[in-house]
């Protein structure tokens, strides 16, 4: 029998083309594509309908039933679909070039297409608001607009009345320099037709009071001057004019370069191009919003593209299509990393730390016991730019979003900010006021402020750009091992040897709750994006994750070793797991529902001091012992590594 055939997923790669059937949508772990749904791409990804079966894969029932019953990070199934998995490396970067999100006219195709779908949804009240006060606006600018088309011919008809009167409008009524050039404009050609005392007159009662606004040093006595020549061309201020019309011309133009895109922008009107008559093309949104023809579902369509766009541009392309149920956030497919991807070498001393600078993580920074920086390509493996200026190891070191900045804390008591703006990067102020090893610093997410912590006791929090400590939280026994402030800015947390976690307020300064649950000097603290967990490590063996607002813990994570004078620590992975350094060299990857050990990340060969995973780039970093830095991916040749 016959049937209909469904749209297909078509993946385009450099050498080979795989043709898949859409597929039912695959259950995965907290609205991530994990390993066994993954695969390689380097070329394009689009929804069509196949004209016939020959020459393309297709999934079985059984199969996709099978892979539908596979929970995510089972760690057989994890094995058992490694080969499903692989690189993407195509990149394309949105920019203004292409969406300018400023073009007034696409500004009017997102109402109309908020207004359709406000109305598809049955938000008709909020649908009839919303259009009434866009029709409000574009009425306002069609007025503008026809004011422009008004001035327009006006000069170049020299019917200065109505130009005067068009110049007192809002549209150019603040340019004062434009009337200055309008009445110019009018003396020359009274000066040019030799009406001598309308010249006088007009140069008096018009011109004089705005000579402040002449756009050449002499010019306004050269205009006096002309009083007494034969010629406008006689003055060498006006030895250029090429007679009236060009002059009107001229002046039309010198309207358009006033009123640019950018001011056409700030007061709602379109396009200046547009408004002078300079091309024949005319966009839609010159229309009323409500006599506009918008495709069915538009914004849904949008948006189903974009989702589609962030999938196949995602590191680790997903061959089972992925169900998204968030718009908050970027669509990243998380993978377990299995190896290393690149070894960074150049140290030499061991790495303390180790972070991807900003949130597209393309470049990461080193800090070790030989007193230095390293800026590393991730893809590459390739050194940078060398930091140099700490008089003692490197402990710590924070990355502001942007990735415009960075920060590095030092055994020399010092705090350092890098400028990473310029190729190469430069230290711009230096935070002092710890006595003693600086062991940790971290960005507030307004990127103007770092909070650290050391040797003595005392976790502060500095202004970056004057240097001044803006508040002191005292409270701690013994040195404070580990500060971080949680995402709304108005808590810092911070990690002690004295065995505890305590919580701060960000502006009394004021410690609101203590955790002193750890049987050991406690060596990291980290929360998740959301804020509601948080995640430490301590000196007995164990990581252990806290509910933050019941102050409870929820799961501990064994199996690594932490228990000598080593700083180990722990950090979130794309929310579902948690990655973490170990003193037996090994990195280490836990569930974070299960507690259970996923994956054991074997290459260094020595502590592991910490490990840090960036979503966009899809790998994880870690720094050892060894003094290297490695890099880990997911390699599908390899067998997921879970023995005990």
């Amino acid at each position: 029998m016959s049937r209909a055939k469904a749209p297909s997923l078509e993946v385009t790669y450099h050498r080979r083309h795989y043709h898949q059937p859409q597929p039912r949508l695959h259950p995965h772990h907290n609205d991530r594509t994990t390993n066994h749904d993954c695969g390689i791409a380097a070329g394009s990804l689009r929804v069509s309908q196949p004209d016939d079966d020959e020459g393309k894969q297709t999934m079985s029932p059984q199969d996709s039933t099978m892979l539908n019953s596979i929970f995510p990070y089972d760690t057989t199934s994890l094995a058992t679909y490694n080969q499903n998995m692989g690189v993407h490396t195509s990149v394309i970067r949105p920019t203004e070039d292409i969406f300018n999100a400023n073009d007034p006219r696409l500004k009017d195709d997102i109402l109309a297409i908020i207004m359709q779908y406000l109305s598809d949804e049955g938000y008709t009240a909020a649908q009839s608001v919303l259009y009434d006060e866009a029709n409000v606006k574009w009425k306002e600018r069609e007025e503008r607009t026809m004011e422009v088309k008004r001035l327009k011919k006006a000069i170049l008809d020299g019917d200065w009345q109505e130009a005067e009167k068009l110049c007192a409008k809002p549209l150019v009524k603040n340019h004062r320099s434009f009337l200055y050039s309008v009445y110019k404009q009018q003396y020359l050609e009274y000066i040019d037709r030799r009406e001598i005392q309308k010249a006088f007159t007009f140069l008096n009662k018009r011109l004089k009071p705005l000579e402040h606004l002449q756009t050449k040093p002499n010019e306004f006595r050269d205009m006096c001057y002309l009083l007494t020549t034969k010629s406008i061309t006689e003055v060498a201020s006006f030895n250029n004019w090429e007679g009236i019309m060009a002059a009107r011309e001229n002046l039309v133009d010198q309207l358009q370069n006033m009123l640019d895109f950018e001011t056409a922008d700030r007061s709602g009107m379109i396009s200046l191009s547009l408004l002078l008559g300079k091309t024949t093309s005319i966009h839609s949104s010159l229309l009323p919003l409500g006599s506009r023809y918008i495709p069915p579902n538009r914004l849904l369509t949008l948006l189903r593209q974009s989702v589609a766009y962030q999938i196949e541009f995602s590191r680790y392309h997903p061959k089972i299509a992925p169900t998204v149920n968030t718009l908050l956030e970027d669509y990243t497919s998380f993978v377990i990393p299995n190896a290393v991807g690149a070894t960074l070498t150049g140290h030499k001393g061991n790495v303390k730390c180790v972070e991807f600078i900003g949130e597209e993580g393309r470049t990461a920074v080193s800090g070790s016991s030989d007193n230095t920086l390293r800026i590393w390509d991730v893809e590459t493996a390739e050194c940078l730019d060398v930091l140099e200026g700490h008089q003692s190891r490197i402990w710590d070191v924070s990355s502001t979003r942007s990735g415009d900045h960075i920060a590095s804390a030092s055994g020399d008591g010092m705090v350092k900010i890098w400028s990473l703006k310029e190729s190469k990067a430069c230290c711009v102020n230096t935070l002092s006021g710890h006595s003693g090893d600086v062991y940790s610093v971290k960005y507030h997410p307004n990127e103007d402020h770092v909070v650290s912590g050391g040797y003595d006791k005392i976790v502060r929090m500095f202004d970056v750009n004057t240097g001044a400590i803006v508040k002191t939280f005292p409270g701690h026994q013994l040195a404070v091992t580990k500060t971080i402030i949680n995402p709304l800015g108005n808590l810092v947390i911070s990690g002690s040897k004295d065995n505890t976690i305590k919580f701060w307020d960000i502006v009394s300064g004021l410690c609101i709750r203590t955790i002193s649950s750890h049987l050991g000097e406690v060596t990291s603290v980290e929360m998740n994006s959301s804020g509601t967990l948080l995640l430490s490590s301590s000196k007995d063996n164990s990581n252990r994750l806290w509910d933050v607002r019941m102050v409870r813990p929820i799961r501990k994570l064994k199996g690594h070793q932490n228990t000598s004078k080593n700083f180990v620590r722990s950090s979130f992975a794309d929310n579902n797991l948690i990655v973490g350094g170990s003193e037996d060299g090994i990195v280490y990857i836990w569930d974070q529902d299960t507690g259970e050990v996923l994956q054991k990340l074997r290459g260094h060969h020595g502590v592991v001091y910490e490990a840090n995973w960036n979503s966009k780039q899809g790998m994880l970093a870690s720094c050892s012992d060894d003094q290297t830095v490695k890099i880990w991916k997911y390699d599908d040749t390899i067998p997921m590594d879970v023995q005990t």
